[in-house]
């Protein structure tokens, strides 16, 4: 059934407009709908704009349709349009004639607006949860890794030596700020559209706020046009979903990196990875691989919700029937993403080899800045001397004391020392910088905001 039919059409829709229009992804807002038909009808009857008994049988009604829902055994049809006149017409079948009452004071676009700030809602507080459990799983991991050092990238070249658990937390504190912009967002999406109707509210004495409390919302709309009109919410969770599958991506590409040969700092659980169907030494980390693959993905779904609002006029037009896809596929692949890749990381064992001494070139060049060198000069001193043992096929790791005092006058016999990955991190004093104190105080911070 259709919610228009009737009256102003004499015809019935073609078939071509029906398989075009029919959508059937808002199945999954059944739930979301039924509430919000309950919410709507109670406040119908606070109202007096329905009977006491009016109020009681649809709201029975509704409450048997919310059973169907959760059970999964609503029985759909193929003539119901989408999930608002499926909802009516399963109304009918259970309440009767009064079942035409539902849609009093209401519209298709408040209440498709609804639906999607309820399921918003209810996805940001089950991703959010996600988010907060990959943040453990890395926190864990970091604890587990111990004071294993290994060399930071810069350029995709070894910079400086760092312990592993720092380059670990640093994804935990992007997740982190990932969870604050959804609770963020949450705060827009906690804003119910009922009353707004069409576009315009309506005559009858209508109770929004009412409305809103009843669904336990935070508040109602400001501006009728607005409420139904504006998925910039709907952007915003979808905005929040890519950066999150972003700052998965970045981490799965790294998993990838050190689970190959060449680098060898991770092995990955055979539960977590799969195998090659030519060669049989192979163990391939396809969850990381895909999580950057639905990064993509889910990128083109920002895309199209920002597309699909710029050339929008105001109210609603039929257009954003398709930011449902948007905010569903980017939830799903989020949802799926942090299941999947917490597993892998908590499933995996750590060993990295020791960095190349290479890495505490910049701690030689402080030890002359702490004697007053200039950081350009001490910089060109020990940039030389690694260029000088390069052409010999060596590396700092092999300098010796008079090399090293003839590679500046400052130098002291001695200071060789401080070129090991393990002091290297060591004498670290910067408040957040890669030292194991830092990495303490970090963990216990995490632990903290983890409760």
């Amino acid at each position: 059934m259709s919610l228009w039919g009737g009256g102003r059409f004499e015809d019935d829709p073609a078939d071509a407009l029906w398989r075009f229009t029919v959508d059937r992804e808002d199945k999954r807002l059944l739930a979301y709908d039924v509430r919000g038909s309950i919410a709507h009808v109670g406040m119908l009857g606070s109202v007096g704009i329905l009977t006491g008994d009016e109020a009681t049988a649809l709201i029975r009604g509704l409450e048997t349709i919310l059973g169907e829902a959760q059970a999964g055994t609503f029985a759909w049809e193929e003539s119901d349009e989408d999930v608002h006149s499926a909802v009516e017409r399963r109304l009918g079948e259970i309440a009767g004639a009064v079942a035409g009452k539902l849609h009093t004071g209401r519209s298709r676009n408040d209440q498709v607006a609804l639906d999607m700030r309820l399921f918003m809602v209810d996805a940001i507080g089950h991703l959010s949860d996600g988010i907060r459990s990959f943040v453990g799983v890395l926190v864990e991991a970091a604890r587990r890794v111990g004071d294993a050092v290994v060399p930071s990238y810069t350029h995709v070249q070894q910079a400086q030596a760092v312990p592993l658990a720092h380059h670990l937390l640093a994804y935990a504190w992007m997740l982190k700020r990932d969870f604050e912009r959804f609770a963020d967002a949450g705060v827009r999406a906690d804003v119910s559209p009922l009353g707004a109707g069409a576009s315009g509210g309506s005559s009858l004495p209508l109770d929004p706020d009412a409305s809103a409390a009843r669904l336990s919302m935070a508040s109602s709309f400001d501006n009728s046009m607005d409420a139904v009109g504006s998925r910039d919410v709907s952007a915003e969770f979808v905005w929040c979903a890519a950066q999150t599958m972003t700052t998965l991506s970045r981490l799965a590409e790294d998993i990838v990196l050190w689970a190959s040969h060449e680098f060898g700092w991770v092995t990955l659980s055979d539960a977590f990875t799969t195998g090659s169907s030519a060669m049989p030494h192979k163990k391939n980390a396809d969850i990381a691989e895909l999580v950057r693959g639905k990064a993509a993905s889910v990128a083109g779904d920002l895309v199209a919700a920002l597309a699909l609002q710029k050339g929008l006029p105001l109210t609603y037009n039929r257009d954003l029937q398709e930011m449902k896809r948007a905010v569903f596929h980017a939830s799903d692949s989020l949802g799926g993403a942090l299941e999947a890749l917490s597993g892998m990381v908590a499933a995996a064992s750590f060993d990295p080899p020791a960095p190349s001494p290479n890495v505490t070139a910049l701690d030689l060049a402080e030890v002359l800045v702490a004697r007053g060198v200039p950081f350009r000069e001490a910089h060109h001193a020990v940039g030389q001397l690694v260029a000088a043992l390069a052409r010999d096929g060596r590396d700092l790791g092999s300098v010796t004391e008079g090399e090293l005092v003839d590679a500046h006058e400052r130098f002291e016999p001695g200071d060789g020392a401080v070129i090991d990955p393990v002091a290297s991190v060591s004498r670290r004093v910067t408040k957040g910088g890669g030292s194991f104190t830092s990495v303490a105080t970090q963990i216990a911070d995490l632990e903290a905001w983890l409760g």
